[in-house]
């Protein structure tokens, strides 16, 4: 009875008020409005329609009271009245509010009773057990808010009056929202009455009991966004590794035959810091000094009359960039010696930050042993007695300079033991990881001997050929070819120091003409500075070039270095087939390389991509004309003797779609072996299993993550877009890191950014 008069009053109010008083319910619920502002703009509504009311029956006037003091969700029409003094603007305007409404009268007419709202105010829950309510009132309990775990119910709130003589009838003054009628009271004095019985505003953080899961927000896909829709990728193989007859088990081997068949022929040249050659290693020299070093070595550093170093231990190099003649001969005196040379940067201060995380590295290595040079150790911080100090984060570690005056010459009979190339380690090579650890990869001794097999398949290598290398000597490429591969095909390299670069730019082009040198060992960096510096020069050629090897051919900003480079020395002879951009790991070694026709490869690729596609891991080709594209070169083809796959970067390593870009892995004996020391991560990057759709693996042997993002292109083509370690996700959307650096390298004077990037 009571629920029927209750809705017989609301319904006979004017459609326009009803329709109000339903966007205010939904502003409550919505929490766009105060419980506060709520109950202020609600009495104005109810204000001028209270005659209506009047005579009613005390007990209708009650239940009016409860309905219209909880929370009720009234559907309307949308008003056609001007919204510019609501509190809500247009965004709420939208199809979903008008069906929301609808949907709450639906419920509202299937239930007759107050809807609790999802956002609960603490000024209307006090507790049930200090609340009477009237005998002809009913409170349901609320339901929905016993689930949520609160044991009170929103009650309605009794307004009362102050000063009213007993006696007095309050039925005839508790009427629609608390207002008196059959009063001289005034309505705004009572809403100050009703205002100051309310207890005080609590503090900000308990003003709302909100539900927290309900105020995270879960990303939904886009609906809109690309999908992969290619076939699985298949595995792609490169060219066996070839038969060569004299191929020398080792290379050891290799140093052997040539410092006493060939000692006078040149191994290595370096240069000062003006350009002039300093001083040219020979084969014989590079074989003597390394068989002296390796003695002392074994022989001589003694610990209690008990040999320092055994074979398998690792020893510490510290050279600079400006000696790689003394670097050469201590990383094969302790190949010589059986030991495992630990290429390092010199540390520049006590408390250098990065020398600390090498510092790591040296522990976990357990290197007890530093090789230098005199020059290198008279320039480290020293202690108060005389010695190196002991850097921040680094063992203690013992000094040993390797110049020529401290070293023991061996007996004629004393010869080092020259073993076949063994899975034993060679030599461990560091890695920082993009949280800035520093972890050293180990390369055994058949790796390496299998890396400079297909370095020398792949670039056509052959003896007494000239290669200028302007990269670190130390690792990575620069290692790689100038310092393992050279030797083994007695090959000449002249090594072109940071600092020579820094004040001529032109320097390894200059010394490309002079020595005609057939093979160039850059990066892009090389090339940009070479263009800014070309203008003063005139007599130089680079015609004898058949191979320009770009070592960061797989970041995103070569290829503009690259046609930069091409379109300015093209008339001086580089011939575009020469260009050669690579790319590689410090896991996986030499992962591909783009190789000139004569050496089996084929004409260089380009790929315009979209770049709201790779967003989403999928290759979409675009227009050069768009500002949000990214255009990649290829970087040739898979090395000699390796498989190569794409795997999904997320979960199980799933073979990717032919038009999906995921991580390359290399399945190769070339590669490195263990990050040492470290087996858990080890087991996840150097032993990976490729699985199929269906789940089986993929081949017999394990594959090596290469931390390459990529795919496999037209004419079993390798592209790189990024790296695993430079990936950013922002809202479900990928973004590499290098773009980045990129879009940096290729904005205008005028200070503008591309869109896509």
């Amino acid at each position: 009875m009571a629920e029927r008069a209750s809705c017989a009053l609301l319904e006979s109010l004017p459609a326009e008020v009803r329709e109000s008083l339903a966007e205010l319910e939904l502003e409550l619920s919505e929490g766009d409005i105060t419980q506060k502002g709520y109950e202020k703009k609600r009495a104005k509504l109810l204000a001028r329609y209270i005659p209506l009311i009047q005579g009613v029956d005390p007990s209708l006037q009650a239940e009016n009271k409860l309905a219209g003091s909880s929370q009720i969700l009234i559907t309307a029409n949308k008003q056609q009245r001007s919204r510019s003094t609501s509190s809500r603007d247009e965004r709420f305007r939208s199809d979903v509010h008008t069906e929301a409404v609808q949907a709450a009268l639906a419920k509202y007419k299937e239930r007759k009773m107050p809807m609790p709202s999802k956002r609960r105010s603490a000024l209307v829950q006090p507790s049930v057990d200090t609340y009477t309510p009237p005998e002809s009132v009913f409170a349901p309990p609320d339901v929905t808010t016993g689930l949520l775990g609160h044991s009170h119910h929103e009650r309605p709130q009794v307004a009362s009056v102050r000063g009213v003589p007993r006696g007095f009838n309050s039925s005839i003054l508790e009427t629609a929202n608390g207002v008196p009628v059959n009063s001289r009271v005034s309505s705004k004095i009572q809403q100050l009455l009703n205002t100051l019985k309310r207890p005080k505003r609590p503090p900000l953080r308990e003003f709302f009991l909100d539900d927290f899961e309900e105020l995270l927000e879960v990303q939904q896909p886009d609906p809109n966004q690309p999908k992969a829709e290619g076939s699985e990728i298949a595995l792609l193989k490169g060219e066996p590794l070839g038969v060569v007859s004299n191929w020398p088990p080792s290379l050891l081997t290799a140093l052997n035959r040539w410092g006493t068949t060939q000692p006078k022929a040149p191994c290595l040249t370096s240069l000062d810091t003006t350009g002039k050659a300093l001083y040219t290693l020979t084969y014989g020299k590079l074989w003597s000094r390394s068989v002296k070093l390796a003695y002392t070595l074994l022989n001589k550093l003694t610990n209690k009359n008990e040999p320092l170093l055994k074979p398998g231990d690792r020893v510490a190099l510290v050279f600079p960039n400006s000696d790689p003649v003394m670097f050469m001969v201590a990383f094969y005196g302790c190949l010589l010696s059986e030991l495992i040379p630990v290429p390092i940067e010199v540390p520049l201060t006590r408390k250098d930050a990065g020398s600390q995380q090498i510092g790591f590295l040296l522990g976990s290595c357990g290197v007890s042993l530093a090789l230098t040079t005199d020059a290198c150790q008279k320039g480290l911080p020293k202690a108060q007695s005389g010695d190196v100090v002991t850097f921040k984060g680094w063992p203690r570690l013992a000094w040993f300079v390797i110049d020529g005056k401290h070293l023991m010459k061996p007996p004629k009979d004393w010869h080092p033991h020259i073993r076949d190339a063994s899975n034993d380690g060679a030599y461990i090579e560091y890695k920082t990881s993009k949280e800035g650890s520093t972890m050293g990869v180990i390369v055994s001794q058949a790796a390496m001997l299998a890396h400079c097999h297909a370095l020398t398949q792949a670039c056509g290598y052959s003896e007494a050929e000239s290669l200028i290398n302007v990269l670190d000597f130390k690792r990575d490429a620069g290692l790689w070819h100038g310092i393992l591969t050279s030797v083994m095909n007695r090959m000449h390299v002249i090594s072109i120091p940071y600092a020579l670069m820094k004040v001529n730019p032109l320097s390894w082009i200059q010394k490309v003409s002079a020595y005609k040198a057939r093979v160039a060992l850059v990066k892009s960096r090389d090339m940009h500075w070479s263009l800014l510096a070309q203008r003063d020069q005139r007599d130089l050629s680079l015609s004898s070039l058949r191979m320009l090897i770009v070592a960061d051919g797989a970041n995103p900003w070569s290829i503009s270095s690259c046609d930069a480079f091409l379109n300015v020395f093209q008339s001086r002879g580089l011939r575009p087939e020469v260009i050669s951009p690579c790319a590689s790991s410090a896991e996986a070694l030499t992962v591909s390389m783009h190789r000139p026709p004569d050496l089996g490869g084929v004409p260089p690729g380009k790929a315009v991509l979209s770049m709201n596609a790779l967003s989403y891991s999928v290759i979409r080709a675009d227009t050069e004309e768009k500002l949000s594209v990214l255009t990649v070169q290829d970087v040739g083809q898979v090395m000699p003797g390796a498989s190569m796959c794409v795997v999904k970067t997320e979960g199980a390593p799933y073979l990717c779609k032919t038009d999906e870009v995921g991580e390359l892995c290399v399945s190769s004996c070339s590669t490195g072996t263990a990050y040492f020391g470290l087996q858990g991560i080890t087991k996840n990057v150097f032993e990976t299993v490729p699985l199929t759709a269906s789940g089986e693996p993929v081949g017999n042997q394990p594959f090596t993550r290469t931390g390459l993002l990529g795919f496999i292109g037209p004419e079993r083509l390798v592209f790189v877009v990024g790296k695993v370690d430079g990936q950013m996700i922002v809202s479900g959307r990928k973004h590499s890191c290098d773009d980045v650096v990129a879009t940096a390298l290729a904005v205008e004077p005028m200070k503008f950014v591309y869109r896509g990037r």
